[in-house]
Order: structure tokens, then C-alpha cells, then sequence
């Protein structure tokens, strides 16, 4: 560990204001109240731990669910200040811990880079948690200090005498307040996933998580870094190069890139800032594009691969295909929104833009073969995104992307307002027929599809282009497609996928949400797609009808039943056996329906799941089956 800062004390302490309005307005502070803000209280503790690794003090961090539902983190750091501080006249871990935006992290000589902007972290924690303690091993000496929804119970207490604690550091825990949370259950798998992306961004950090509901221990470790974070992203694609990094330090901040192209059609580029994932990008990800861009251009024309009367290579087909991580860290990152979704610091740009322009230069004269292989690599996109262009070109000429021009097949809606329309996206003609003459015609759109559409995954633009269903899909929309998509000009702001419940209708609803993330992840990101829930089952006596949606309910229902003369249970193979009457009230009916929204939780996570189930290579796709067949829910 590589010690940067000469002191950290209770002086390093800023308080800026109090914490009531946390447990009043909690999503303000972590987004929301469902699984995503109950996780993100963990992500705040181990981001302080983060924070010190950075720092150059902290090389273990270890995190336990408890059996209870509790969570601790231990870390091998500094420890939280435990001395008086000057404004509260408390001691430091009191204040960092009761008051909303007191850290160390508005020092630039106790942090010199830090994930956490607001310095929020601790104290919102506390506040949303029933009951906290926090225990520090710094000076030779044991403090521990208890809370209850963001309240101090009792004074700071020291445990032990000097020299009995010899490694220095600090434990929370914490356990969330069902109060506030609508669900208590921490995700292994999402918590796990997060920790393994925050020990790939911190080089040489050991990362220990542990499950004790089911006696689940994970370590993370990669000497690597982000360079084995781009081979794991690269882990079942036929890679084109040996991976390329490069880091450079400057004056408060650093800046890190890894690089591999593989044989795919998608760009997997991910942006991080003090180790926030940085899902809308920001100065550090166009500093990345400008110089890889110009880099490769470059080359190619040094190499005479481009000749003089050659068009540059575009900055998409130097991105086809790529898999690079963009680690940035610094003093002062400014985000743009609460979120921290999107770097703003001007700077880094810069910092970005030169590291990686010198780098790569050097790098593809002294490695001629992996160089040219990248550079066949651009001009085969160039080549097919010269013919997609002509092919979208003339289906533009046919009329195919005129919002004037909608297809046959479409049944509009009456409804002008966009926010107002829905489309249902609808597998077959049979059940469109049944949901054209049982939808609301005000505001409810229905467009069929005949039979699967082309996988996008293994087609280039050119070709989706061509296939017939995409057109209409693309037309529908009326938001254009590739450079000229505008998601501000989509005809409906709900857009319903509504398939069969049965495998096919699996098949055909997962075509089209490869469609959406590879060609409209704008769509998704807006909070546009949803994905119809129709009834697995009917069960009818006399008048009283009831719908299920598994084998499970349906079982319960009738076993419940005093008398089964005269049951009737229908089991609905598709949509088109149930009537229009039947497919309103079920799956069409806004007040009684159950659509799912369609998010992205993680970018990274969602790329990898989509190449392995929809890519060329079989191998992955059978072991992801032999590895979640007994996660499988469809009620077939």
C-alpha cells in the first residue's frame, strides 16, 4: 500500500448541515425504496472502504449478510476519526455518523480521490437503519459507538486499552429498517456482482463477501486490474488482440484504460470515476472515443492500409466490436445528477484523450500483426455500415421510416399524445385479431408480428435492414433508427411485448429484447418497454371465473374448492384461444393488468447474458443452460 496523505483527524471533519429529512424523503438520498435503494445502503459502507484503498490504507475488505438480515463490513484502513470535533463538539464517528454531509471526503489532504460526492454515505445509512454500531481499531485502541435510526445511544466507548488493537481499521454494521424499506432481502448474486466490478477497478484489493444464509463465501482479487476486467468481458468471444492498457498519474487525478476487440458487431464500453460506474458517460468517455478514433485513423494511413482518396474510419467502426473499461479517478469529480451518472469535469477530456493517444500509438507500431488485425477489423464495419446506410437509405426512399407512411399491418390508435399511447407488440395474427377487437382503440396501438424475427445478435445492420418484420417494427416507432434515433419522437410511451406463455412465445420475446438493448437501449433506459403477464390458466364454476398465472395457484385455488362438479380449468396454449373479451380483462385492462418494466440493472452483467444466449458461439449458451436450468419459472 502506497501511503498518500500525511494525516486524517477530526479537523479533516466538515459539517454542513442535519439529518431529519432522510427518513422523511429517503429516495432523494438513495434513489428509491424497493431492492435497488435497500442495496445501495451496502454500496455506500463499502465505498468508504474503497475510498481508503484508494487512498493507499486499505488492502482488505471483508462483507457478511447475516442470518438476521444484518450486514457488516470490516475494513483494514485508517479507522473513522475518533477524537473531539471543534463545530459539533462530538466526537469525529459521531459526527460523520449523525451528520448528513460530514467526511472527510471534502478535504482534498484527507481523500485525495474519493466515490463519494456528497459524503452523504454514512450518516444516510444510519438513518435508514433500525439499529448500527461501528467499531474503529486506530491508536492501539478498541472505540465502538451504537445507533438507532440515525441517532447516537449512548457516548463513544473505548473497549480496550492502548496496544490491544494493533491493526487499525473500521467495522459497521447495520441492519435496514423495514420502516422505510418495502423489502429487506439482500441478493447475493447483485451484491456479488457489484463487489467483483469494485475489486477489478481497484487493483490488488482482497475483497471477501460472505452469505451466511446459505454459507456462501466469494473472495475477489486481480492483480490485473481493468485489464482483467476487459479479458472477462471477453471470456467466450473470439478476441482479435492481446489486450492493451495504459495508466498515467497526474497532478490529482489518474487515468486507467484496458482494450480487446473480438469478433462481435457490438461495442461493450464501460466508463468509471472514483469507481462509479458512469452508465451516461461524460468527458472522460469523449476524451476515450476522440483519441481512439484518431489513433486508428492514424495508423491506418501510416501504415498505407487507408489510402490518400480514402474516407476516414468513422468513430463507429473503430468501436465495432470493442470491449475497453475507462477508469478515471480524481479530487474533485463533479456529477451530473444525484445519480452520479455522467461525469462533467471538462478536464478529464484532456487527461483521457492524451493518455491514450500516446499509449495506443506506441503500442500498434510495436505490435504490427495485433495492429493490423484491428484495422481489417474497422474497414469490415466500415464496409457494412457503407451498405447499411445504402439499405437504409432506400428503405427510407420505399417510405418504410416515414412517420406518414404506417405500415398495414399497424392498428393505431385514435390518442395523439404520445405519453397517452400504448403499443402492444403482438406475437401472430390470431391473438392480434383477438387484442385489435378487444383493446381501448383510444389509446391502445396493436401491431402482429408473423413468426420470430431475425436474432440481431448475429446480423449486422445491414441485414436487419432488410428483414421485413424490423422494418415495420422500426416504421411503428416512428423514432428512426441508428444515428438518427430520437427517443423524444416515439409514437408510445408504453411499448408491450405480448407473447404466447409457452416456449416459442420465450424465443420471440427475447429476439425482440435483444433488438431493444443492441438497436433502441434508449427505449429501455426511458422506461418505455414493458412485457404483458396473460394467464396461464382459467378456472370456471357457474359465473365465478378466476385467472392464474401457474401451475401452483391454479392447484391451490381448486384444491380450496368444497366442490369440483361442474369445474371447468382451461389452460391457455396462446393468445389467440383466448377471445377479445378474455384478453382485455386479463392482460389488456390498465386497472386490473400486470406488465413487468423492462430496466437495465447492470450494463455489464445484461451485454455478457445477451452474448452467450444470443451469439454464434453454442458452447457458453449450453453451459449458462446447464448452470440456471433449475431457475427456470415458464409454467409450460
Amino acid at each position: 500500500m502506497t501511503q498518500t496523505a500525511s494525516k486524517y483527524t477530526a479537523a479533516d471533519i466538515q459539517v454542513l448541515e442535519g439529518l431529519e429529512a432522510v427518513r422523511r424523503r429517503p429516495g432523494m438520498y438513495i434513489g428509491s425504496t424497493d431492492e435497488r435503494g435497500l442495496h445501495h445502503l451496502v454500496y455506500e459502507i463499502v465505498d468508504n472502504s474503497i475510498d481508503e484503498a484508494m487512498a493507499g490504507f486499505c488492502d482488505h475488505i471483508t462483507i457478511t449478510i447475516h442470518k438476521d438480515g444484518s450486514v457488516k463490513v470490516t475494513d483494514n484502513g485508517r479507522g473513522i476519526p475518533v477524537d473531539k470535533h471543534a463545530r459539533t463538539g462530538k466526537s469525529a464517528l459521531e459526527t460523520v455518523m449523525t451528520y448528513l454531509h460530514a467526511g472527510g471526503k471534502f478535504d482534498s489532504q484527507a481523500y485525495k480521490v474519493s466515490g463519494g460526492l456528497h459524503g452523504v454515505g454514512a450518516a444516510v445509512v444510519n438513518a435508514l437503519s433500525e439499529s448500527m454500531w461501528v467499531e474503529v481499531r486506530r491508536g492501539g485502541k478498541l472505540y465502538k459507538q451504537s445507533y438507532e435510526r440515525g441517532k447516537a445511544k449512548g457516548n463513544l466507548k473505548t473497549l480496550d486499552g492502548n496496544g490491544t488493537a494493533k491493526v487499525t481499521g473500521t467495522t459497521t454494521w447495520f441492519k435496514p429498517d423495514k420502516e422505510i424499506f418495502e423489502e429487506t432481502e439482500f441478493n447475493f448474486r447483485t451484491l456479488s456482482q457489484r463487489f467483483r466490478e469494485m475489486a477489478f477497478l481497484t487493483k490488488a484489493i482482497w475483497l471477501t463477501f460472505t452469505d451466511e444464509r446459505n454459507d456462501h463465501t466469494i473472495t475477489y482479487y486481480f492483480e490485473g486490474g481493468i485489464k482483467s476486467f476487459v479479458q472477462r468481458l471477453n471470456k467466450d468471444r473470439g478476441t482479435i488482440n492481446e489486450p492493451f492498457y495504459c495508466e498515467k498519474a497526474f497532478e490529482g487525478a489518474s487515468v486507467e484504460v484496458a482494450i480487446q476487440y473480438n469478433d462481435s458487431f457490438n461495442e461493450s464500453t464501460f466508463s468509471f470515476a472514483n469507481c462509479i460506474h458512469t452508465i451516461d458517460g461524460g468527458s472522460h468517455l469523449t476524451g476515450f472515443r476522440s483519441a481512439l478514433t484518431r489513433v486508428i485513423n492514424d495508423y491506418a494511413r501510416k501504415a498505407k492500409i487507408l489510402k490518400d482518396n480514402d474516407p476516414n474510419l468513422s468513430g463507429d467502426d473503430t468501436r465495432e466490436g470493442l470491449v475497453a473499461v475507462v477508469s478515471v479517478k480524481l479530487a474533485e469529480p463533479q456529477f451530473e445528477g444525484q445519480t452520479k451518472t455522467r461525469l462533467g469535469n471538462a478536464e478529464m477530456k484532456g487527461m483521457v484523450e492524451s493518455t491514450l493517444g500516446e499509449a495506443l500509438s506506441t503500442w500498434l507500431e510495436e505490435r504490427p500483426s495485433d495492429a493490423r488485425k484491428i484495422i481489417e477489423k474497422c474497414l469490415t464495419a466500415s464496409r457494412a455500415r457503407e451498405a447499411a446506410r445504402k439499405a437504409r437509405d432506400l428503405v427510407i426512399k420505399k417510405g418504410f421510416l416515414d412517420d406518414s407512411v404506417l405500415p398495414g399491418v399497424l392498428a393505431d390508435c385514435s390518442e395523439r399524445n404520445p405519453e397517452s399511447r400504448e403499443l402492444y407488440i403482438v406475437e401472430g395474427p390470431s391473438a392480434g385479431g383477438s387484442a385489435k377487437e378487444g383493446r381501448d382503440r383510444r389509446f391502445q396501438a396493436i401491431l402482429p408480428l408473423r413468426g420470430k424475427i431475425l436474432n440481431v445478435e448475429k446480423a449486422r445492420p445491414d441485414k436487419m435492414l432488410a428483414h421485413d418484420a424490423i422494418k415495420v417494427l422500426i416504421t411503428a416507432l416512428g423514432a428512426g433508427f441508428g444515428e438518427d434515433f430520437d427517443v423524444r419522437k416515439l409514437r408510445y410511451h408504453r411499448v408491450i411485448l405480448m407473447t404466447d406463455a409457452d416456449v416459442d412465445g420465450a424465443h420471440i420475446r427475447t429476439l425482440l429484447l435483444t433488438f431493444f438493448f443492441r438497436y433502441m437501449p434508449q427505449v429501455i433506459e426511458a422506461g418505455h418497454l414493458y412485457i404483458a403477464q396473460p394467464p396461464l390458466f382459467r378456472v370456471a364454476k357457474g359465473k365465478e371465473v378466476k385467472y392464474f398465472y401457474s401451475n401452483k395457484d391454479k392447484d391451490s385455488h381448486v384444491s380450496k374448492m368444497k366442490d369440483l362438479k361442474g369445474v371447468n380449468v382451461q389452460r391457455f396454449k396462446g393468445l389467440g384461444e383466448m377471445n377479445s373479451t378474455q384478453l382485455w380483462e386479463t392482460t389488456m385492462d390498465p386497472a386490473v393488468r400486470t406488465v413487468l418494466q423492462v430496466n437495465i440493472e447492470d450494463a455489464m452483467v445484461a451485454d455478457k447474458i445477451f452474448n452467450e444466449l444470443m451469439g454464434e458461439d453454442v458452447p457458453p449458451r449450453k453451459r449458462f443452460i446447464q448452470s440456471h436450468y433449475d431457475k427456470a419459472t415458464l409454467d409450460v
